[in-house]
């Protein structure tokens, strides 16, 4: 009896307890859809371990910055293979392997999700030649720090920047910290932020965040969300909008929305251009490229503006473009996830050149980390610079001082000419080699015949320019401490015709080596003695130039059946080829063809219609160059 009871109550635990997990995995896949995601993580870890579970707890571990565990969690699902449900999933576990340095896996992952090729350690390699600055980067001296992000400047030494700090505020579900305010700072010779104070001015109990301002300090625009969610695909969001504020006596005033923001979606991280005519911001509006992008927007005056223009997708991408910043010298900085990087959101540039922003240029590993690295603004003139990073786990805001990358001034260009007639040779092959002859890089130049390579300091290097029918040419030359940083080579490129007599061009264009006739017996293929000496010249030509290959073909006149005269043209073809290759030139250089009565030179083309002389001229063999 005492055993039925037990069986009974171990069914109605087992009953429960499926009940309890199927009614807290509701419970916490709400909170997951309402972006809770620091109280889903709770409640997902002590669940039952399945797939659904382990993808959602990956992602709210994604979603507020943990990414060991996220990678981890991750790992656990989609390491498994199977079909693919969720291909932005696969994005997310990417950049979390990229954000631990698992560079290797995040890329076979990345190639999954995109399609092609992803190389993250070769683009690092790249980057420390291709980015324009140096940083020396440490972090602020910011007394009762807590998630502090996007430093701006409101006079000389006067900065606002948000943070979290405020525990009176309401709890932000998203993250488990307090709503965002707008701090004030004084910014010391020794970067350190002194006499911090809250904006009161501008904060209310929502969140407050990427204040920046006109020259004149008289203007403001800052990010405030909506009081009221509102549902976007089913979902219940608060967007962020851009507001606008004025100085009026001393007092920040007549706190606006900007008439372009819209519930159903977010505009933020404002920036302004120089002469105030022009705000540069972030947004998820429709009709965009990915996630967030980049947008502008005229400022009229009177309280109107254009209409919101997108950069375009050489600016922006299919994932996050964010916190964009215009300097003084109108260069566009600006964060994003959505190009090849260290990982999470990286810093890029992109100047603007005749009103168009050019590529945008990674700013490089001395200032970017794994994790995500935002709000960059600048000094250009004193070369100083603050950004925000979570590098350290939470948000921090970092000076820096940068210098020119001269690793970026190491370079080798010039161009591809004909020796002769100094004519520009387009397509030809440039190629890159290093002190033991191995290729490193290579180009076809194009229609100017120019090419252009990046090198590093301390190396030899050789410069070998090669075209069709040409001499190769190669120069050497050298970047160590007697060398130069910047090399202009000029490639002069000698044809096989000008360098010799004995090579011209036919009838036909093709470039032959002319050699006296070669005369085999009658239905014979051997080589004879005279035929070796005539063949011995072409044998100087190719140990002269070993670049050099060659086509040997055999004609025939038409006397005689046609199939029997191909099979003697390709014998004889193939014995001038070994005689060749005996005497130490390479197989791989030559090839040999047969081509019977099928290429005569003259008009004779039946039996009896020609000359014994006019016959013999169609009897010959021919050495094409083919490269």
């Amino acid at each position: 009896m005492r055993l039925r009871i037990t069986i009974l109550l171990m069914g109605l635990c087992t009953s429960f307890c499926a009940q309890a997990q199927e009614l807290s995995l509701k419970q916490t896949n709400r909170l997951y859809k309402n972006q809770a995601y620091v109280e889903a993580i709770k409640n997902y870890e002590n669940l039952k371990p399945t797939t659904e579970v382990l993808k959602k707890l990956g992602d709210c571990y994604y979603y507020v910055g943990d990414m060991d565990k996220a990678a981890f969690t991750y790992s656990k699902v989609e390491d498994k293979g199977g079909v693919i449900e969720d291909y932005d999933r696969i994005y997310r576990y990417a950049q979390s392997l990229m954000a631990i340095k698992d560079y290797d896996k995040a890329d076979s992952y990345m190639l999954y999700y995109q399609g092609q090729s992803w190389n993250t350690r070769e683009f690092l390699k790249d980057l420390e030649l291709s980015t324009p600055h140096t940083f020396n980067v440490r972090p602020m001296a910011n007394n009762g720090s807590n998630s502090d992000f996007g430093m701006s400047f409101m006079g000389n030494d006067k900065v606002v920047f948000a943070s979290s700090r405020n525990k009176e505020r309401p709890i932000y579900a998203w993250n488990g910290l307090p709503y965002l305010d707008l701090y004030t700072a004084t910014l010391d010779r020794n970067g350190s932020l002194k006499s911090v104070e809250a904006f009161e001015a501008v904060n209310t109990d929502l969140h407050e965040s990427n204040a920046v301002f006109n020259q004149a300090g008289t203007v403001m625009y800052f990010n405030r969300n909506n009081e009221e969610r509102v549902k976007v695909d089913g979902m219940p969001v608060s967007n962020m909008q851009i507001f606008r504020a004025e100085l009026v006596d001393g007092q920040w005033t007549n706190i606006t929305s900007l008439p372009f923001n819209d519930e159903t979606y977010s505009n933020q991280h404002p920036s302004l251009s120089k002469d105030g005519s022009t705000l540069y911001y972030s947004s998820n509006m429709p009709g965009g490229y990915g996630e967030f992008d980049i947008y502008k927007v005229d400022i009229l005056g009177n309280g109107t503006y254009g209409e919101p223009v997108n950069l375009g997708e050489d600016i922006n991408t299919q994932h996050l473009d964010q916190f964009p910043y215009i300097s003084g010298t109108n260069t566009l900085y600006y964060a994003t996830n959505g190009k090849p990087g260290l990982g999470g959101l990286d810093i890029h540039r992109s100047d603007m050149v005749n009103g168009t922003f050019e590529k945008p240029i990674n700013l490089g590993s001395t200032i970017n980390s794994s994790r995500d690295d935002f709000a960059y603004i600048v000094d250009e003139n004193l070369d100083r610079a603050w950004f925000s990073s979570n590098r350290s786990g939470t948000d921090v805001l970092y000076e820096s001082f940068r210098e020119e990358n001269m690793l970026d001034k190491y370079a080798v260009g010039g161009v591809v000419k004909d020796s002769i007639t100094n004519k520009l040779l387009p397509e030809s092959l440039v190629s890159l080699l290093d002190e033991r002859g191995t290729v490193i890089d290579d180009a076809i130049v194009g229609e100017d015949a120019r090419y252009f390579f990046k090198i590093k300091p301390n190396r030899k290097y050789t410069i070998r320019g090669t075209r069709k029918l040409y001499i190769p040419q190669n120069v050497d030359f050298s970047t160590d401490k007697n060398g130069k940083i910047s090399h202009d080579i000029l490639l002069t490129l000698l044809s096989y015709d000008d360098a010799e007599d004995m090579i011209r061009q036919d009838r036909k264009g093709d470039t032959q080596v002319e050699l006296d006739q070669i005369f085999f017996d009658f239905d014979e293929s051997v080589i004879k003695p005279q035929a070796a000496a005539t063949l011995d010249n072409l044998v100087d030509i190719l140990n002269k130039y070993p670049e050099m290959e060659i086509e040997i073909s055999s004609h025939t006149d038409v006397r005689g059946p046609a199939e029997y005269n191909l099979d003697l043209s390709n014998r004889r073809a193939a014995a001038t080829l070994e005689y060749i290759v005996s005497k130490g030139i390479d197989r791989d250089r030559l090839r040999s063809i047969g081509y019977g009565e099928m290429q005569p030179l003259n008009k004779c083309v039946n039996e009896g219609m020609c000359t014994e002389e006019e016959y013999r001229l169609n009897r010959r063999s021919e050495f094409k160059i083919m490269n």
